[in-house]
């Protein structure tokens, strides 16, 4: 059976001419034309080739072109024009015998399951451009040794290379494993093995292959409110049905959650520096969440985000180190401290949940890319990470203290902050006539990322205790901290109030 195809137009394709075949080759050439406008490969207003250019460039007689496109013109597909060509009609016809545009329409009113519809509908925080004032969770990339990393990187492939591109362990790099469960023993006060650590692509993958593991659809799971968007959508990608729990100056409200939601199977919080607000949990509000949990038979995923930055007083010892039961689960994340691109982060599950979770990962993606594992495995080993963070650490308490007096000086008498005792972003309070999302708006076109604390709020105004500004400091200077600043402070004052 003879066959031939002709890319003519590129926005066309290859289209195969059985010219062998029984039906007529100008019917066929219409029908291919046809689907190519249907499909949008051929779109309005495109001009079709003249009917000698075509027929030449396919091998087909004139007259063949020449009724396909009398065809498709009296179908309203095309329009003529004389002396200018044929082109592809501004509005197809409304009745498409078996055509592609009413499957396609079909198509795109069906597909997402309920769980799909709740993440493409929740609320999502804009990632912050780089090199823009107040980037929230942006370190300082202009102190980080590429250079060794580069080093590192090329002596795990010369070295281990063969090794390295076999199969990963679905749990992670054993070595990096190891190396991390010393560290968190050590610096967090927390529980574990290196049996016990899975290394993850970021600490989102963490949080969702958990919701996966530990939820059913329609679960109820506690949220901090107000709280990081990506960690609900982590819930919500699982199912579970959401329930918001304030949060005051100790942490996150368990009365309040038991009272909203005392069926929960998790809670889901950040005690040692909660996002946005910056607070620590209070050891008796972390007694109490671990009370709640082993009554209820419930998790507590402990989302360790950002607490190697603390500026006042040692480390604070993590939630799962005062855990006797199993039931919290505790991710962290290397991004803040290295950089973001890096996507590496892990996840301590207790010991009955490693042959679960191995399952998952190898069911899931197979687990993470062994050689950046096997670089960030020497970095720590070789003491680079603990030297990185001590000069990270002194570096941001300096940016904090600069960025604090600036805003005491620039909004005095206006808006209050407030700073915690660890992270990289502070709290700018606004007064009720100044809302945030309006100033943010207005910050944005003047080169500033201001994200307002209002949209961390489930509610749709966060209420009055929503009205503030987030503002990073960790990766600007001290002087460009104040410019900016002070430029923030002009466009508040400038702001009508009333």
């Amino acid at each position: 059976m003879a066959r031939s195809a002709c890319p003519v137009l590129s926005s066309l394709g290859p289209v195969a001419l059985d010219r062998a075949g029984a039906e007529p080759l100008h019917r066929q050439l219409y029908r291919a034309l046809r689907q190519a406008v249907l499909d949008g490969r051929l779109r309005p207003g495109e001009r079709l080739p003249p009917s000698r250019t075509l027929a030449a460039d396919w091998g087909l007689s004139r007259n063949t072109v020449v009724t396909a496109y009398d065809t498709l013109l009296a179908e309203g597909y095309v329009t003529g024009q004389v002396g200018a060509g044929t082109f592809v009609a501004a509005s197809l016809p409304d009745a498409v015998p078996g055509g592609g545009a009413a499957r396609d329409e079909a198509r795109r009113g069906v597909g997402l399951s309920a769980r799909g519809r709740a993440l493409a509908e929740a609320p999502a925080i804009a990632r912050d451009r780089v090199g823009r004032p107040f980037a929230l969770g942006t370190p300082d990339l202009a102190v980080f040794p590429f250079a060794l990393w580069a080093q590192l990187l090329g002596r795990c492939w010369r070295h281990g290379g063969r090794a390295l591109a076999t199969e990963p362990d679905p749990l992670g790099y054993a070595p990096l494993r190891a190396e991390i469960a010393a560290y968190l023993r050590a610096v967090r006060a927390v529980r574990c093995e290196p049996e016990q650590v899975v290394i993850v692509s970021g600490a989102q993958q963490g949080l969702a292959l958990m919701a996966q593991l530990l939820l059913d659809p329609g679960d109820e799971a506690w949220v901090e409110e107000p709280g990081w968007p990506g960690n609900r959508a982590a819930l919500l990608g699982a199912g579970a049905r959401l329930v918001p729990v304030p949060v005051d100056g100790e942490g996150i409200d368990v009365a309040a959650g038991m009272a909203r939601g005392a069926g929960a199977r998790l809670a889901l919080v950040t005690p040692s520096h909660q996002f946005p607000l910056g607070v620590t949990m209070s050891l008796a509000r972390r007694l109490r969440l671990l009370d709640w949990a082993a009554a209820r038979d419930a998790w507590i995923v402990e989302d360790d985000y950002d607490s190697e930055f603390r500026y006042a007083g040692p480390p604070l010892a993590a939630l799962q180190g005062l855990d006797g039961a199993g039931r919290v689960i505790y991710v962290g994340s290397f991004s803040k401290v290295m950089f973001p691109a890096l996507r590496l982060g892990y996840v301590v599950v207790p010991p009955d949940l490693v042959e679960p979770v191995r399952a998952a990962r190898r069911h899931f993606d197979g687990g993470t890319s062994v050689v950046p594992q096997a670089a960030l495995h020497r970095f720590l080993a070789d003491g680079h990470f603990a030297s990185h963070l001590r000069a990270m650490r002194s570096l941001y308490a300096v940016k904090r203290t600069a960025i604090l007096a600036s805003v005491a000086d620039a909004f005095a008498g206006f808006a209050t902050t407030e700073a915690g005792e660890a992270g990289m972003h502070i709290l700018l309070r606004l007064p009720p006539d100044c809302p945030d999302h309006v100033l943010a708006g207005h910050a944005a076109r003047v080169g500033l990322t201001t994200p307002p604390l209002s949209t961390y709020y489930r509610a749709a105004d966060g209420g009055s205790a929503g009205n503030g500004l987030l503002l990073g400091f960790a990766a600007h200077d001290p002087a460009a901290l104040d410019r900016a600043v002070r430029d923030l402070a002009r466009l508040a004052a400038e702001m009508p109030k009333g």
